[in-house]
């Protein structure tokens, strides 16, 4: 019988996009007041495959990836992305571009294995978290390659985004090897 124990810390991803780079550097500065400084940040990169946010975003739309330095439980990431969905809404009651939604923040984590999505949309291919958040593993690390699964959005398959997601695997490697060594600190 296998015994319960504690998951292995994680580190948190929050995707933010928008069109508009002042609401990309707004979500940037709620995630690191409320989660600390950043290990890593991605470069801007095309959100064009599809036209699903366009209605209610706008064209020409960017996403980039925060990565905070400090290491979570996963079975925060339910709050979290409540958290996350409450800025979208402060940031569109501020009411400076014409959209109704001029910033979309996703969270997620990432572990040595895999990353982890936060949705409040069920699916077949997703479990429920709680809070009314569901969890979907979006890609899934084999044979040294992120590779993705039949439901991975699009965006996720790009080879951009899994150099990006390799840095920030290295980084949590080496902040598990210092947490669990003997000298190593705790996490939080």
């Amino acid at each position: 019988m296998g015994v319960p124990k504690a998951p292995d810390p994680v580190l948190l991803l929050v995707a933010v996009f928008s069109r508009y780079p002042a609401a990309i550097d707004w979500a940037r500065q709620k995630v690191v007041e409320e989660w600390g400084p950043l290990a890593l940040e991605s470069p801007p990169f095309p959100f064009s495959h599809t036209d699903y946010y366009t209605p209610t975003m706008g064209p020409d739309l960017k996403k980039v990836f925060f990565a905070p330095a400090d290491l979570i439980d996963p079975g925060r990431l339910p709050a979290i992305k409540i958290q996350t969905n409450s800025w979208e809404t402060e940031y569109a009651e501020l009411r400076l571009f014409p959209e109704p939604r001029p910033l979309n923040i996703d969270p997620g984590y990432l572990t040595l294995g895999k990353l982890v999505l936060a949705s409040t949309k069920d699916f077949t291919h997703r479990i429920y978290l709680g809070l009314g958040i569901y969890g979907e593993v979006t890609l899934f690390y084999r044979h040294h390659r992120w590779q993705h699964h039949e439901w991975t959005f699009a965006d996720y398959r790009q080879p951009e985004y899994h150099e990006f997601f390799n840095r920030c695997r290295d980084y949590l490697h080496e902040r598990l090897r210092e947490v669990t060594s003997p000298c190593g600190g705790s996490s939080s």
